[in-house]
């Protein structure tokens, strides 16, 4: 799983869904610093959000996408989409976050955590019958990752807050024991 690489609203810290932002030249070069890891493994399948953030991270990276997976947008902010958390929490007068406030419609009706599980969730039951044959890459978005890892591990959607997953960035979710674990996280090359 790979996070897009830095845009001018994750840089900020703003919530980024529907807005499609560009790479900044830092998230290129993070983009390609990831090439020649990834290069090493071998991909079945490559995944990618329809985001022109998500899809340029994929050329960057060398992955050649099989399939522009709409189930792998971010979660839908509704009311927070372009806004950070001390801002939404400043004006709700106490701390939000994501993980236990969810999100409130806005110019988009918002998403609950529920609903991106159900989600990620088709794109895992999507994957699996390649995963027999090789590797599957996907190329997402910070939370949308973070609620796949846990549903990959048989968690809550809630669990996603334990995995932060910093842009540019990617893990690995594999096997041991024929169990789902998470075999590396954040992972990144210095650029």
């Amino acid at each position: 799983m790979l996070r897009h690489g830095e845009t001018e609203w994750s840089r900020s810290g703003q919530h980024t869904s529907v807005t499609d932002l560009p790479l900044l030249p830092e998230g290129e070069a993070q983009a390609r610093a990831v090439r020649g890891p990834l290069s090493r493994r071998r991909f079945v399948e490559v995944r990618v959000s329809p985001r022109e953030r998500a899809r340029r991270t994929a050329e960057l990276a060398g992955l050649a996408t099989d399939t522009v997976d709409p189930d792998l947008v971010e979660v839908d902010y509704g009311r927070w989409e372009g806004r950070t958390t001390p801002d939404i929490s400043a004006e709700l007068g106490r701390t939000w976050s994501l993980w236990t406030d969810g999100t409130e419609p806005g110019d988009t009706p918002g998403e609950s955590l529920a609903e991106v599980a159900a989600r990620v969730d088709r794109v895992l039951e999507r994957v699996r019958p390649h995963l027999t044959e090789g590797d599957v890459a996907l190329v997402a978005h910070g939370h949308v990752l973070r609620v796949l890892t846990a549903r990959w591990l048989g968690l809550a959607p809630e669990a996603g807050s334990l995995f932060a997953l910093h842009a540019g960035s990617y893990g690995v979710l594999g096997h041991e024991h024929d169990r789902p674990v998470l075999s590396g996280w954040n992972v990144a090359t210095d650029h």
